[in-house]
């Protein structure tokens, strides 16, 4: 544009390609300007030219920055003191002559007399994936040219607040590379204002728009003085309304300004618009988006019933919706609420685990969803793919059971003949279980792995990537093979056996929860347990428990091999990786780094064990567990000879008690041996990278995480990369990692949730589904990632979610609380196994619990209590 080079640019000569000279707001107020049928308040940019030529040689900003850029988000008061200097220099820095005479050339244009808005617009601000909404001041309604001058510098000081200044640290942005433009627009004096958003920010609906209304300024919105109108809209109908009592407003002054004023008492509880204004506005709004491909949050203004448009920005906190191959509706489940790993996936790690999977699986904001639209087609296939789901995840099935219940997005039931009800009929446990079934599956896979890593040395190219396909059919015969599901089920149906049986005969809850401890061929228990075998090793040697407890640990082997013990201590640690050295936090995800990687990860957890344990816990732990199995089942049995039909109750009990003891750990076999293979397929991998990075052609071996398989594969055949592709999937997974993943949307992007249906609970307790029997009080220790953890004998972990990498901090706590598990998900069947009182499912657990609270957890009935609000970092006793 011919007047971009200048300090002043009007709205028609900007476009979305000009962020840079007059940021996100600017670019955006530019489009909306050209858009027909558009009304937008007439105005120009001051371009971050002259932001950059105001400040860019003052030494004292430059010194007071360099401060600022020491500082990290959680040093609140320094960045306070630090970013109030700074306002106060660029506030009292002058506005050069020549960039003034054209801000005052422009304003005589529009109208020397008239009041505007003076708005900031930074380079980071309302961008697709960043909004930086409110993070930089606006002022309204000022007039004349001293005083608009005196808010263009206020605008520019703006960019320092306290606010904006954490947020670009939480986000990563440079303070030196953002740059602000002001905005100079005619103010509008409105009868009425809001905001608008073409998809419903509440539920994600990507066919509802939502408008918020008031009278007056739609200040009074935004700084929350007032409630709001809200009118809903989908396909061109008004179909909710939610009129509020609106006590005040903001109003314009005619002498510059704005006032908070009172409403008149007929005003207040009367509509903000009329219902044909709400539908034009809607219109509005859906026009907006279709130019700007996605959906917007928009602020309006009404003012002598004409509709203006003051800002749109792209609605950054959506979660993006996966992608059909036809308009249909329909229905999509978290895969990572069921497999214990809602963090975002790099594209590698989500190719592999849909090349892994049978499931009709997409995948969006970094996490895997499987549509189940097919599988509710049928009653019978509704039942069974909602009872089935709701053991990995309660809320899943409640979200499920909410969606059918309301009729409106389902088609209805289809011939019941195309799912067969047998399909999804409950397995009985068969009579005659082959003795050696677990065993001879075990040795399967553990021969299965030893030939892929034998096999695999060979591969390279594209032959290597043509053996990972044909090992990844092997791998899926083995993971849905008929003897490998039935081994899982004949433990899973036996728990569920027993249970029912003994509460009906008996009246006894969850008896196999005790049933299930220190059960044989439990790999991930295992695993928790030999990890007290080398704490046990390295509490011997006094050098080696100082060199773990140090701070940051550079190199594991090196350092250990010159303490005394540290050559013993190493190699205890080298026999656990052999085993488990595959194993990660989040491993589904093969770009996660494992512990054979960072064998540092696992010096906390040790360091936990010599606190919290005496030596040879692990021998004494499980036998302990294995004496109070059989000691149950010896009271089962007893009481049940005395029912009547006792002989032949207790009979059949011992025979599912056997099947429960002999099954029920191998359930956690089949993901030990999915993530052998794949630390197998990423060690093969890691060399193809090494090659690319030799050939200059990546800069980060792992720049190929951000690649899919078969791109991954044509960049090594073709020896070609596109850089671009890979930096802007590194910025697209850093927004994935801060979104919240549903468990249940639709192709509409609505995010349907599950409550709990729980009456009776005690008084202010926290709701969840009890996993594994008992009641345990201690100390809430909330820890977010395992390497983290500061265990104390007696505290109960609260996270997130555990997959099988925490399992060793299982044999130091007491209990269990998890935002995200089933029945039968990973921390469940450890806890049972170890003994521990367990409750999954506790939404926001991590939010509701604070760390050092003295919590009770009932295991039994499912639900958490908060006994104590903590004092300092402990909680009260």
């Amino acid at each position: 544009m011919a007047d971009v080079n200048f300090y002043v640019i009007g709205f028609q000569n900007i476009n979305k390609n000009q962020i840079q000279a007059v940021g996100g707001k600017g670019a955006n107020l530019g489009e909306l300007s050209r858009l027909s049928g558009m009304m937008v308040p007439d105005g120009f940019c001051i371009t971050t030219r002259a932001y950059q030529e105001i400040l860019g040689k003052n030494e004292t900003l430059h010194t007071l920055l360099d401060q600022l850029a020491g500082l990290k988000a959680e040093n609140r008061k320094e960045i306070s003191d630090a970013a109030a200097q700074i306002r106060e220099v660029i506030e009292s820095i002058p506005v050069p002559e020549s960039i003034e005479n054209e801000i005052v050339s422009r304003i005589e244009k529009l109208g020397a007399t008239g009041s505007y808005a003076v708005r900031s617009s930074a380079t980071a601000e309302d961008l697709p994936t960043a909004s930086f909404a409110g993070q930089q001041d606006t002022y309204l309604n000022i007039s004349g040219k001293t005083a608009i001058l005196e808010h263009i510098s206020k605008c520019w000081a703006s960019l320092f607040t306290d606010r904006a200044v954490v947020y670009r640290l939480q986000n990563g942005f440079d303070h030196r590379k953002v740059f602000l433009s002001v905005i100079i627009q005619k103010m509008i004096l409105p009868d009425e204002a809001g905001i608008m958003f073409t998809a419903d920010p509440v539920n994600g609906n990507r066919k509802v728009v939502s408008i918020d209304a008031s009278f007056g300024l739609g200040e009074a919105l935004v700084s929350g003085i007032v409630n709001a109108d809200n009118f809903k809209i989908r396909a061109g109908q008004l179909f909710e309304t939610n009129i509020s009592i609106k006590k005040c407003g903001i109003f314009a002054l005619p002498e510059g300004g704005t006032e908070e004023r009172e409403l008149p008492e007929e005003e207040q509880s009367a509509p903000s618009l009329s219902d044909a204004q709400v539908l034009e506005l809607a219109n509005l709004g859906q026009k907006i988006e279709a130019h700007f491909g996605q959906p917007q949050d928009i602020e309006w203004c009404l003012a002598k019933n004409a509709f203006y448009i003051l800002q749109s920005r792209p609605a950054t906190t959506l979660f993006p919706v996966p992608q059909a191959n036809d308009p249909e509706n329909r229905v999509y489940v978290s895969v990572g609420h069921q497999q214990m790993m809602t963090d975002a996936m790099k594209p590698l790690g989500l190719s592999f685990f849909m090349l892994t999977t049978r499931a009709p699986m997409r995948h969006a904001g970094g996490r895997l969803f499987v549509d189940i639209t097919n599988m509710l087609a049928t009653s019978a296939g509704r039942s069974g793919v909602i009872n089935n789901l709701g053991k990995s995840d309660p809320l899943i099935k409640e979200a499920l059971l909410s969606l059918i219940a309301r009729g409106d997005f389902l088609a209805p039931l289809s011939d019941e003949s195309e799912v067969p009800a047998a399909h999804f009929a409950k397995q009985i446990v068969p009579q005659d279980v082959p003795a050696n079934l677990v065993t001879d599956l075990i040795t399967e896979n553990r021969a299965s792995v030893d030939k892929l890593k034998r096999d695999i040395q060979s591969k390279s190219g594209a032959d290597l990537f043509d053996f990972l396909l044909e090992d990844l059919i092997e791998l899926k015969q083995q993971l849905f093979g008929q003897k490998n599901i039935e081994a899982i089920t004949i433990g899973m149906n036996a728990v569920s056996w027993v249970n029912e049986k003994m509460m009906d005969w008996l009246g006894e809850k969850n008896v196999a929860d005790t049933l299930s401890q220190s059960v044989p061929n439990n790999i991930t228990s295992e695993m928790g347990m030999e990890l007290l075998d080398v704490a046990d090793v390295a509490r011997q040697y006094p050098e080696v428990l100082t060199f773990f407890q140090q701070a940051k640990i550079e190199n594991l082997t090196e350092e250990l091999a010159r303490l005394e013990g540290g050559n013993e201590t190493l190699a205890a640690i080298e026999v656990y990786l052999e085993k488990y050295g595959m194993r990660c936090a989040g491993e589904i995800d093969i770009t996660k780094s494992r512990w054979s990687e960072q064998p540092d990860i696992l010096i906390p957890l040790i360091l936990n064990n010599i606190k919290n344990t005496e030596p040879g816990a692990s021998k004494r732990k499980f036998e302990q567990g294995r004496q109070q199995a059989l000691g149950k089942e010896q009271e089962l049995l007893s009481r049940l000879e005395l029912l009547p039909g006792g002989e032949q109750k207790a009979a059949e009990t011992k025979r599912m008690i056997g099947l429960v003891r002999d099954f029920a750990g191998y359930r956690e076999y089949p993901k030990y041996g999915l993530v052998n293979r794949y630390f197998v397929y990423k060690k093969a991998i890691l060399k193809e990278a090494e090659k690319l990075r030799s050939a200059a052609l990546i800069r980060d071996i792992e720049d190929i995480y951000y690649l899919n398989f078969e791109e991954l594969r044509e960049v090594v055949v073709k020896r070609a990369i596109d850089l671009e592709l890979i930096n802007r999937r590194k910025e697209d997974f850093k927004t994935y990692e801060k979104l919240s993943p549903p468990r249940v949307i639709t192709s509409d992007g609505e995010i349907i949730t599950g409550t709990y249906r729980r009456e009776n609970l005690p008084p202010g307790a926290i709701a969840g589904l009890a996993v594994s029997s008992g009641t345990i009080e201690g100390r809430a220790r909330v820890i977010l990632q395992m390497q983290d953890a500061q265990i104390e004998d007696g505290d109960i972990l609260v996270t997130a979610f555990t997959d099988p990498s925490w399992t060793p901090l299982f044999v130091s706590v007491k209990g269990l609380v998890t935002e995200v598990g089933g029945l039968m998900t990973h921390g469940a069947v450890i806890a049972r196994e170890y003994g521990l009182p367990a409750i999954v499912g506790v939404e926001n657990a991590t939010k509701l619990i604070k760390d050092g609270q003295r919590i009770r957890v009932n295991g039994t009935d499912g639900y958490v209590e908060i006994l104590v609000a903590k004092r300092g970092s402990d909680a009260v006793p």
